[in-house]
């Protein structure tokens, strides 16, 4: 049994497969999401769970380095949240910029959240040094 971070078994093997340069999106209730792309979905009830609360757990468990959200999220919660919280650069993007992203992701993990425009593109680093 794990002693400590995330215990949803399906997302814990998705992110072990992760390499670097590998996209993950965490989105909210409503991104639409290609057939092609593997999805864990965490969703129960719409705002469950809540998006700030699936990705900072997924900040403590992969390496990030570097992160797109819309432009339209600039001055929403959600996008706050992402330019505080995310150590790495966060680019703004056109919406349907993010969307055609979504489709070259290796991860999508779908949370309950119901605030328009709660979605983060990232770009997975490597845990070690590369110098």
């Amino acid at each position: 049994m794990k002693r400590r971070g995330i215990i949803n078994a399906p997302l814990s093997a998705s992110l072990a497969r992760l390499g670097h340069t590998d996209l993950v999106v965490v989105a909210d209730a409503g991104l639409p999401i290609p057939a092609h792309v593997p999805v864990v979905d965490l969703a129960i009830v719409y705002g469950e769970p809540r998006f700030t609360t699936v990705l900072e757990a997924l900040l403590d468990e992969i390496v990030v380095e570097e992160a797109w959200i819309s432009e339209d999220a600039e001055w929403r919660p959600a996008g706050q949240w992402v330019r505080e919280r995310v150590t790495v650069p966060v680019e703004l993007i056109a919406h349907g910029d993010l969307k055609a992203m979504v489709s070259q992701a290796q991860l999508v993990v779908r949370t309950g959240e119901n605030t328009a425009f709660a979605n983060v593109v990232l770009r997975c680093g490597v845990a070690f040094d590369i110098d």
